[in-house]
């Protein structure tokens, strides 16, 4: 018996125990609203409040930069994009000061460590801040577009997506190759697509026994023919050397950047079968031996 009511004062103390401590919390909580509810709920309606306009306040801002920068011509949509995000990131970032605050959170310790944290992370992505860098000078100076075939890198290709930390390329032979922009920027940007117009480069040899004024005039003639070959700039066909096995002609006709290939391709063939017709020999290489005659 005498240890059964041990337990069951232990029990009822533990209970009594828990009962008031319950009346305790139960008591401080409704001191703390008596005092303290009030103001905690206007300042969370308020917080509120300033979180819903502080939103659309931003969302205002944010079409308006995009719209200035987009009607002031801006260079291209991916500077416009980087902006408007800086932009909106920043002004949240106050928002939300603003709301910590409201609610009566000391912000000053948080504003000391995100500096502290700032200082940090900017030692460690030292090579992703030089790829932003990097975006904002290709997006300021917009040296290609999406579409355009480049050399960067040392790479070449089709642009098919540029952003803020890459440049995403197409090469010729359908691989996708990504390129830090850091790297793009660093270095030469060749363009083949900005300026609408190439020319396109080409050599024929003829034998030294034919007439070189009328191979000219025979290459001149078939080049006129070939789809694609522009009148304006016209193509420039003109002795460019004497080689060892041949007279070398320069043949330059001007295209289009988007038929550039399509113009090579056919003008070599035209001016082949144009040669052959005229009865133009284009020599093999070759080397003539001389021997001397015994006295």
């Amino acid at each position: 018996m005498t240890n059964e009511t041990t337990v069951v004062e232990k029990v009822t103390g533990a209970i009594g125990a828990q009962f008031s401590e319950g009346r305790e919390t139960a008591a401080q909580v409704t001191s703390w609203l008596t005092e303290k509810g009030l103001d905690f709920a206007m300042n969370l309606v308020f917080a509120l409040v300033i979180l819903l306009v502080g939103w659309l306040a931003i969302k205002l801002i944010a079409f308006t930069v995009r719209k200035t920068l987009m009607r002031g011509k801006a260079k291209g949509r991916l500077l416009a994009d980087f902006i408007c995000s800086v932009v909106t990131k920043a002004c949240w970032a106050v928002l939300i000061v603003m709301v910590l605050g409201r609610l009566g959170v000391n912000v000053t310790p948080l504003i000391a460590g995100l500096g502290v944290t700032g200082f940090i992370l900017g030692f460690a992505f030292q090579e992703s801040l030089g790829n932003l860098a990097s975006g904002m000078m290709i997006a300021l100076n917009e040296p290609f577009k999406v579409g355009d075939v480049v050399d960067a890198a040392g790479h070449s290709g089709v642009i098919l997506e540029v952003n803020m930390m890459a440049t995403v390329m197409k090469t010729a032979d359908n691989k996708r190759i990504v390129l830090p922009n850091k790297s793009v920027w660093g270095g030469p940007i060749v363009n083949y697509n900005a300026l609408g117009l190439r020319r396109v480069d080409l050599q024929v040899g003829i034998d030294y026994g034919e007439d070189v004024t009328r191979a000219v005039d025979v290459i001149r003639e078939a080049i006129a023919h070939v789809p694609g070959v522009l009148q304006d700039p016209a193509p420039a066909v003109a002795v460019a050397s004497l080689n060892d096995s041949a007279v070398q002609i320069n043949v330059r006709p001007w295209a289009k950047s988007a038929d550039y290939w399509p113009v090579a391709a056919a003008t070599l063939t035209e001016v082949k079968s144009a040669l052959e017709k005229a009865g133009i020999k284009i020599p093999f290489p070759q080397i003539e031996v001389h021997t001397a005659s015994a006295k």
